[in-house]
């Protein structure tokens, strides 16, 4: 009689809180349901709301420390403690806040490890403005990446830094939401950003832009950057144009972004992560039809001129980002245009085409 191969235990890590990181909802999906036993670890926070049954397991971690360093070293700790008792066949570091303490499983459970990272870490505004928080992280970054041969990125731009920092070559597997077509929904006149609420973001033009645009802005998210948000909203006047609407649930965030008329996504070019970002957001305005303001940055660019599907900004002033706001609400033809682009382009960029190199990628290292 023969017997069924058994798929191997896969360890999933992450600061996040499990009900909202989508990224991670998708890879983790994918592999339980393709027979994967699969477990992903991330932070109990102050409001985080009761875990929904999944195809794969969820841990989360309580810390007493809620940020900064002090947290970090809680949160790492706790983490190595869970995981040195647990048996898994491989563990897999979301982006760096979490890559010492899977390094060190592995070495003691002599199992591989994976880095999954979706930024430059160290090169995000809120590290690299702070001199001696980015020596730390520096530090940890190459004390360990060096030492994860397996790993994937979100671009080709990411990919090559670490070819070029550390000789790694790095997979290409990119953030992009499931393929869900959807009949005609009837948009309301409001603007969109989805997102973490972190600096770097341009809000400190984007709120004061508000002032001039004739829509609603709706922030969906939390962040570093919150508390100046608000007093960005006072300071101009548009505490009634911009509703902060706070961390939405999957499903939610999906219908609330189909009914947006315009989405943002913004990003300084102050740091290197920014530059070379590829966010999530980006492609869930494709998904849910909706045209966007857009950072012409490499990555977004090329995208860009192939589907036609956002407007490209290179000014993130304040009146040229509530210019082109305008323009767009007013500018039926080319709004629809836009929208139809963004529909044609679902079909092409989407998770169901990203999980085959997902599933290659771990079926390489796992046989």
């Amino acid at each position: 009689m023969s017997l069924k191969k058994r798929l191997p235990v896969l360890y999933f890590t992450v600061t996040t809180d499990l009900s909202y990181d989508q990224r991670m909802i998708r890879i983790c999906t994918s592999l339980a349901s393709n027979g994967y036993t699969v477990v992903l670890v991330g932070r109990n926070q102050h409001f985080s709301i009761p875990l929904q049954l999944k195809v794969y397991q969820q841990k989360r971690i309580h810390c007493y420390s809620r940020k900064g360093k002090i947290f970090y070293a809680e949160y790492n700790f706790r983490l190595f403690i869970y995981l040195l008792f647990k048996k898994m066949d491989g563990i897999c570091a979301i982006d760096l806040d979490t890559i010492i303490p899977c390094h060190f499983i592995s070495v003691i459970k002599k199992i591989p490890k994976v880095y999954d990272a979706h930024e430059l870490f160290c090169e995000m505004k809120e590290v690299v403005r702070r001199p001696g928080i980015y020596k730390i992280w520096k530090w940890i970054e190459k004390q360990t990446v060096p030492y994860f041969d397996n790993g994937y990125t979100v671009n080709d731009l990411i990919a090559h830094e670490f070819k070029k920092m550390y000789g790694k070559d790095y997979k290409v597997i990119r953030s992009i939401a499931v393929y869900e077509p959807f009949g005609h929904i009837e948009k309301e006149k409001f603007i969109l950003y989805q997102g973490a609420v972190n600096e770097g973001r341009s809000f400190e033009t984007l709120i004061p832009a508000m002032r001039n645009v004739e829509a609603t802005l709706y922030i969906c998210g939390d962040g570093n950057f919150m508390e100046e948000a608000t007093k960005l909203c006072i300071e101009n006047n548009v505490t009634g144009k911009v509703i902060f609407k706070g961390m939405q649930e999957p499903a939610d965030l999906k219908k609330i972004t189909r009914l947006a008329m315009i989405g943002i996504t913004f990003f300084e070019s102050s740091s290197l992560s920014n530059y070379y970002s590829l966010a999530n957001r980006f492609f869930d305005y494709i998904h849910a039809g909706v045209p966007q303001l857009c950072v012409d940055y490499p990555v977004y660019r090329e995208i860009n001129n192939e589907y036609k599907v956002a407007v490209m900004l290179d000014d993130l002033g304040e009146q040229h980002i509530a210019n082109e706001l305008n323009k767009l609400l007013n500018d039926h033809e080319k709004w629809q245009m836009l929208h139809l682009n963004c529909l044609k382009a679902s079909e092409t960029l989407n998770w169901q085409n990203e999980e085959i190199k997902l599933l290659a990628f771990y079926k390489n290292i796992f046989g």
